[in-house]
């Protein structure tokens, strides 16, 4: 409880950024990708989630894709999800910059995301970029244009959207608390970002199951469930 409590002061100093990975959307009952039961445990991502598999092999493309758009009805923001939305609104945080494309920040409430990845939904064509029905894409219609519909996801072999980079970057550099939420930050640009933020005098906290490479530099590392730890740290935001 004590990390708890240093956290929510430390939180409740405002300009808050949070990064968030796979263990955020885990706890809502998603799949990661790199452990030993994720998504790319037993497949070659690069044959499945990748530019060439849209141009090359679109019906194992549409096959992958169409088994994540499919999300049971049970997958919902997790408390963790809420919480950040909440604290938000409150004032306490800029933003969220994201590596998951599930949307679950804003389906809680978050305005202000920097999706790395980009996001499963809207499908859009690949070929005049026009946005479609979710469901065309599921039963592999094609656009009007005739063109191949794809999510807006960043696929393998391509460059993530410099836009994103850019509202990242931003948040990074113009925050005084940086929160690494379910990610390993064992890969750049995920590795850049919280570097950034603790070159330019934020304080550092990672919340996450196992080991990361920087934590060594972080001020806080607390690993244990994400929910858990901010419903924790909520027992003490309206303490003075």
């Amino acid at each position: 409880m004590d990390s708890a409590k240093k956290f929510a002061e430390m939180l409740k100093n405002g300009e808050a950024v949070i990064f968030s990975g796979a263990g955020m959307s885990t706890e809502s009952g998603l799949q990661d990708f790199r452990s030993k039961t994720g998504l790319w445990a037993n497949v070659d991502p690069t044959a499945l989630a990748s530019l060439d598999a849209l141009k090359n092999n679109y019906e194992q493309f549409l096959s992958f894709y169409k088994s994540r758009l499919l999300v049971p009805e049970s997958v919902k923001p997790n408390v963790g999800h809420k919480l950040i939305a909440e604290w938000e609104r409150d004032g306490y945080i800029k933003g969220i910059i994201t590596q998951n494309v599930d949307r679950l920040h804003q389906a809680a409430g978050s305005v202000n995301v920097a999706e790395l990845h980009g996001s499963l939904e809207p499908v859009r064509c690949f070929r005049c970029g026009k946005i479609a029905l979710k469901d065309s894409f599921i039963q592999g219609k094609r656009c009007t244009c005739g063109g191949r519909l794809r999510p807006s996801v960043v696929l393998f072999g391509e460059m993530l959207p410099q836009s994103e980079i850019e509202k990242a970057e931003i948040l990074s550099n113009n925050c005084k608390l940086f929160v690494v939420l379910g990610s390993s930050l064992a890969v750049s640009p995920a590795n850049f970002f919280p570097r950034k933020a603790k070159q330019t005098g934020a304080s550092l906290v990672i919340v996450n199951r196992d080991e990361t490479p920087l934590d060594g530099i972080a001020d806080l590392v607390v690993h244990k469930s994400i929910g858990k730890f901010l419903s924790e740290a909520q027992e003490f935001m309206g303490v003075s």
